[in-house]
């Protein structure tokens, strides 16, 4: 029984003052202390400066990694208001960047639109940072002040200099605390996704990004895209077969929202719609993305019928058929968005729906009328995808797990666990029936499923739904999860926390781990968004020396495991053999045992890009593979 705490008085409440709230619980302002915590704090100050490119005063934004891992960044935007802020006494410099919830974008007039909306993000970067130096350029002075040690002001905001009356803007140099964050590194690939995805959003808005980290790196990239999200558009399906030449834009404003949807539909089976409020990404959707799905839906039926496309006995067409193959960006400009949860991922505001049926019907009914045959095109392809829904709702039939009878052993495959709490079983998908003998007999019964695969299952990136579950590994997979398929997908049916593939550390097995990662983001994306998906490590390397035996990944952890020996030290190092070779007692040990194994977690931490990536990779256009391989190929390890 836990002991009580009789003390419990006044002086059991504490009182944080200033920024001491923010280091005290970071992961409240930025929700991680890890890699992606590091980088939000880019993106507050970078917000900031979107702010005033928003508000139409910024036309340039610079980023750069210092050596040090500081980073800057540059604006031309009006520059903070350096005057005596009224409420605190001090320069509003020194209040943006010390007071929490102080801004100029509380209604205040200072923005119309905003995405950093609560007023936090200067004052969280200063408070979790080792220091921060502001420099504004405004009204023909340069203003600057020093913070450090989390926001304490060493230097309180002085007049530094002159500068031309036509010059503004802010710039920031921050380094974010070691004691607060697990690592200072900030990763170039993670800034530059972002700052892309910007500056699509942000048409004319010119962001350069650069490491100086990198002594022959001193130019980095610029971003600027005049046409905006219908560059996006074209951006995406870069590696894609569009049906029509030309991307479909569409605008309106209403009650000082501002409205946009650039769209394109391709030759795929793949559906890419992002959504965004005020540049941040609403991964969720919410009544903006609600009001153009409804719109297109109803202006694609209404044509089929009126131009007898569409028979009357025919059943209309849903809202996966007319989706299929299109890549949509839904863009909303709004001055008081109510997002619903923490992450902002879901827009909430009811008004908006309205706005976006109106703005998508008016544009995408003018594009059907003015072009029949790009039209016909569109529904053709519409009426395609509803056959094959029919035909893979057939099928589906064939995978629906009526009772766990249903799974013991299909057809002498799957091997299911003891356990019921999906929490805690999980499931190998082993590459080849031999390993997948070995694996029955290493694994912990009660809470380990195997299911052998026998070669190399269908790629999905070039199949329809309907020809995906004519195949019996994938049928005999889906069946497994328990989960359903498509519209009848239901992630709480999942029966199995962890999803392990299993394959051995060589080109073919790098290509079924393809393979079946293809399937999982094309079919199962909210497992992968789940965290419930992992690549088994088998190691590649025994080394012996004396009683004790260590296994290693790679020819880099063998090296450093060998340097960190004695000189002396006799040792012996063994190539692993593939996993169909192992015994049941090796597979265990290395591979299996959750007290000795190595898993490596699947993530998805950009769909776009990883959209990108697997159609460049699993799709029909050679040329991009190609140039991928050649870009990315180091050496292989090919047994012959």
């Amino acid at each position: 029984m836990e002991e009580k705490t009789e003390h419990y008085d006044a002086t059991d409440i504490q009182v944080l003052e200033g920024l001491e709230a923010v280091r005290k619980r970071p992961g409240m302002y930025i929700g991680t202390t890890d890699v992606k915590g590091l980088h939000h704090l880019v993106w507050e100050i970078v917000d900031n400066s979107i702010d005033e490119a928003l508000a139409g005063y910024c036309k340039n934004i610079e980023i750069v990694i210092n050596k040090g891992n500081s980073v800057t960044v540059k604006d031309d935007g009006r520059g903070i208001p350096v005057g005596i802020h009224p409420k605190t006494g001090i320069s509003t410099v020194e209040t943006v960047y010390t007071v929490l919830h102080a801004g100029g974008k509380f209604g205040g007039g200072g923005y119309k639109v905003s995405g950093g909306l609560h007023g936090v993000g200067a004052s969280v970067v200063n408070a979790l940072s080792s220091w921060v130096n502001v420099t504004v350029y405004k009204e023909g002075k340069i203003y600057e002040v020093k913070f450090e040690n989390g926001g304490k002001i060493v230097k309180p905001l002085t007049v530094i200099g002159d500068c031309s009356q036509d010059r503004s803007g802010t710039t920031v140099t921050f380094k974010p605390d070691e004691d607060i964050f697990d690592t200072d590194i900030f990763d170039y690939e993670t800034l530059k996704v972002r700052v892309r995805e910007l500056a699509f959003l942000n048409k004319g808005l010119r962001i350069t990004l650069r490491d100086d980290r990198d002594n022959e790196d001193t130019t980095g990239e610029t971003f600027l895209y005049e046409g905006g999200i219908s560059e996006y558009v074209k951006y995406i399906n870069r590696n894609k077969t569009p049906i029509h030449d030309e991307v479909i834009h569409l605008q309106g404003e209403e009650d000082n929202i501002i409205f946009e949807v650039a769209m394109q539909y391709t030759s795929d089976e793949g559906t890419r719609i992002y959504s965004f409020v005020n540049n941040i990404n609403t991964h969720d959707g919410g009544t903006h993305e609600e009001g153009v799905r409804r719109a297109l839906t109803r202006l694609i039926n209404n044509y089929a019928r009126k131009n007898n496309l569409l028979k009357e006995k025919d059943e209309p067409l849903s809202g996966d058929d007319v989706k299929e193959g299109l890549t949509m960006i839904v863009s909303c400009k709004h001055p008081n968005p109510q997002f619903e949860g923490q992450t902002k991922g879901r827009l909430g505001n009811s008004e908006v729906r309205k706005l976006a049926d109106n703005v998508f019907s008016e544009g995408f009914e003018r594009f059907l009328l003015e072009n029949p045959e790009k039209a016909r095109i569109i529904v053709e392809k519409s009426m395609l995808a509803a056959r094959a829904r029919v035909a893979a709702k057939k099928a589906r039939e064939l995978t629906r797990r009526k009772s766990d009878l249903d799974v013991i052993n299909f057809g002498g495959k799957l091997v299911d666990c003891k356990e019921k709490d999906p929490s805690v079983c999980e499931i190998f998908l082993v590459e080849g029936d031999s390993a997948g003998g070995s694996a029955i007999k290493g694994r912990n019964s009660m809470t380990q499923a195997i299911l052998p695969l026998r070669g190399k299952i269908l790629n999905v990136e070039k199949a329809r739904l309907d020809r995906a579950l004519s195949n019996e590994e994938i049928r005999t997979i889906i069946t497994a999860f328990g989960t359903g398929i498509g519209q009848e997908f239901n992630l709480d049916k999942l029966r199995y926390h962890k999803i392990i593939i299993m394959t051995d550390a060589d080109v073919d097995g790098s290509h079924i781990r393809v393979l079946l990662l293809t399937l999982f983001y094309r079919f199962f994306r909210p497992i992968v968004e789940a965290g419930y998906v992992y690549a088994a490590q088998p190691p590649l390397y025994c080394i012996k020396h004396g009683k004790t035996i260590k296994y290693v990944l790679n020819e880099e952890e063998r090296d450093r495991y060998l340097a960190s020996l004695s000189p002396n030290t006799k040792y012996d190092i063994m190539r692993m053999k593939g996993l169909g070779e192992m015994d049941a007692e090796e597979l265990n040990e290395t591979t299996m045992d959750i007290n000795t194994r190595v898993l490596r977690k699947i993530t998805v931490d950009d769909i776009v890009q990883a959209d990108e990536v697997f159609s460049k990779l699993m799709g029909e256009d050679v040329e991009p593979r190609r140039l991928f391989i050649e870009e990315n190929a180091t050496y292989a390890n090919v047994d012959i």
